[in-house]
């Protein structure tokens, strides 16, 4: 006795079956029924929506001997000849083809070579493509011509989930249709179903996260339930819970995410690494962690920005209850810096070896990010401000009197523009700060801030042990050379927060054609003078100097 696995035994054999795709259906069903069918469908969708069923459902649908005699009985208990081949996948006159193995012209000129011949049995030779968008450019156009003007008896039906790289040519010759991803609550309503059939023992709170995981894919999630079953086989008495999922899935504790960000919020480095292993040696999956990451922050900006959450599918009454806590000790400046930083750390992990490390890492930076109080900083510089103005309205007097004459003319200047500052301190800060919040917009901007305000150190790194890889507003992403001052981030980042009141996001990136400003003026250089070798005017001063060397240009103000 052979047995299925679920997402082979509850495949839809109907289209009323078909699971959040109703108005494709009915729409498919209308058309068949007022004969007005079109030469190609195009079915699109994530994986596991039921594009290929809808295929084989099509086939059905159209060959079926119902059609021709209405007396014939063809159900879900009882098909028709026709429909139960299709269903073994043995009809002679439907010919599925994955395009992901048969790519090229050849394969397509032996299908249209079939094309010319009438079907065997059935009313319709139907060919089914699936993943189309695997088909060569040669291939595509051959298959132009027979897919605008295809022989009464022949339809297509292609599937893909890319249709963005199939051609326009192809798209205007077929009728569209797009599957959606299915809601959480219709996935969770059919995994109850099957599991009542199967028999087995699974907890209503394991079935939420495994239709959440899913993502929206049927198949997926019967296979996830699939799995979540054979490990509670064994134990026919014990029931799955949403903790055994996780486990299974490699995903960590919502829960334990948000105490970890509670412990980040409050600076408690060494408590949120702790959490952070106890998640590593619960099997954490760094990708699923980092994305629920992405959720949990999204989940606080919903709470900070539209008030209390409603408890679904996606955040257990505890959650809620624990969101609701922590959200007083975090804004939306903090998350969008840790959205960022969270994006980043994704891409990093396509580099680096060790994933825990750089999960470490990660938990470090977000930790340092919400200890920088960037508005404490900004009170305290208006503070001493102040101060230096009460004491400057003290001095003040001492400075009117007769003795300033014998001050030398540059030490009043110096005192006259000290004045002028320290008047209206907190005036001259923010309106400095406000118009250098425009300043600093490209790399270039950055460093002849660095000259305006005299760091030479900083500006000497900006320009020789720097490589920009990316630069855009709040974050920039470098490479460096070995020389490059091992304070240099912690520098910058300060400097930055000063000067533009803001928080910048300095990245390390590992890309190996960024060159500092230095190299490329002297890439600049030796082109320039490379070009000028070749003019008129370098040939006249060679021929008149034999022995000169060119060794620099210089152009004229």
């Amino acid at each position: 006795m052979t047995n299925k696995i679920l997402a082979l035994k509850y495949r839809p054999q109907e289209f009323k079956d078909l699971i959040g795709q109703e108005i494709m259906a009915q729409t498919i069903i209308n058309a068949i029924k007022l004969g007005k069918t079109p030469n190609a469908y195009l079915l699109t969708g994530i994986r596991g929506v039921g594009k290929t069923t809808t295929a084989r459902l099509i086939a059905k649908a159209l060959n079926c001997q119902k059609n021709e005699n209405s007396k014939l009985v063809c159900s879900s208990e009882k098909f028709c000849p026709t429909c139960q081949e299709i269903i073994n996948s043995n009809h002679i006159d439907i010919l599925e083809m994955d395009a992901a193995s048969k790519t090229g012209i050849d394969d397509v000129r032996e299908l249209i070579e079939n094309s010319k011949y009438s079907p065997t049995s059935a009313k319709f030779k139907i060919f089914i493509i699936d993943e189309v968008h695997m088909l060569s450019k040669q291939a595509f156009n051959g298959l132009l011509k027979t897919l605008e003007e295809p022989p009464p008896s022949l339809k297509f039906i292609l599937a893909t989930t890319e249709v963005r790289k199939i051609p326009v040519t192809i798209l205007s010759r077929c009728q569209r249709f797009d599957l959606k991803r299915v809601s959480v609550d219709q996935l969770c309503a059919h995994l109850k179903m099957i599991t009542v059939k199967e028999k087995g023992k699974i907890s209503e709170d394991a079935i939420k996260l495994i239709a959440r995981t899913s993502e929206g894919s049927v198949r997926d999630s019967i296979s996830l339930l699939d799995r979540a079953l054979i490990s509670q086989s064994i134990n026919e008495s014990k029931q799955v819970e949403e903790p055994d999922v996780r486990k299974m899935l490699g995903l960590a504790d919502k829960s334990k995410i948000i105490s970890l960000f509670k412990e980040v919020l409050s600076g408690n480095e060494k408590d949120a690494l702790k959490v952070l292993d106890e998640l590593i040696n619960n099997g954490l999956d760094a990708k699923n962690f980092l994305n629920d990451i992405l959720e949990i922050l999204y989940i606080f900006s919903r709470r900070i920005n539209l008030g209390p959450i409603k408890k679904d599918m996606s955040i257990s009454e505890a959650d809620v209850q624990m969101i609701d806590q922590y959200s007083k000790d975090i804004d939306m400046q903090d998350i969008g810096l840790f959205w960022q930083l969270t994006i980043k750390t994704i891409d990093d992990l396509r580099v680096v070896g060790n994933e825990n490390l750089s999960l470490e890492m990660f938990i470090m930076q977000l930790t340092h990010l919400k200890n920088i109080d960037f508005r404490k900083e900004i009170l305290n510089i208006e503070n001493n401000n102040n101060q230096l103005s009460n004491e400057n309205l003290v001095g003040k007097k001492i400075e009117d009197k007769p003795r300033e004459t014998n001050i030398p003319n540059q030490i009043k200047n110096q005192l006259k523009s000290t004045n002028q500052i320290m008047t209206d301190p907190v005036k001259s800060y923010s309106q400095d700060n406000l118009s250098n919040k425009n300043e600093i917009t490209s790399f270039q901007d950055l460093v002849v801030r660095a000259i305006k305000e005299k760091e030479i150190e900083l500006k000497y790194d900006l320009e020789r042990n720097v490589k920009l890889v990316s630069f855009n507003k709040g974050k920039i992403d470098i490479s460096f050379n070995e020389k490059l001052n091992k304070n240099f981030i912690k520098n910058l980042t300060e400097k930055l927060l000063l000067w533009t009141g803001e928080r910048w996001i300095i990245s390390l990136s590992k890309n190996a054609n960024a060159k500092s400003i230095y190299e490329k003026n002297q890439e600049d250089r030796s082109n320039k003078i490379e070009e000028f070798k070749k003019s008129k005017t370098a040939h006249d001063i060679q021929k008149a100097f034999p022995d000169a060397k060119l060794i620099d240009l210089s152009e004229e103000e």
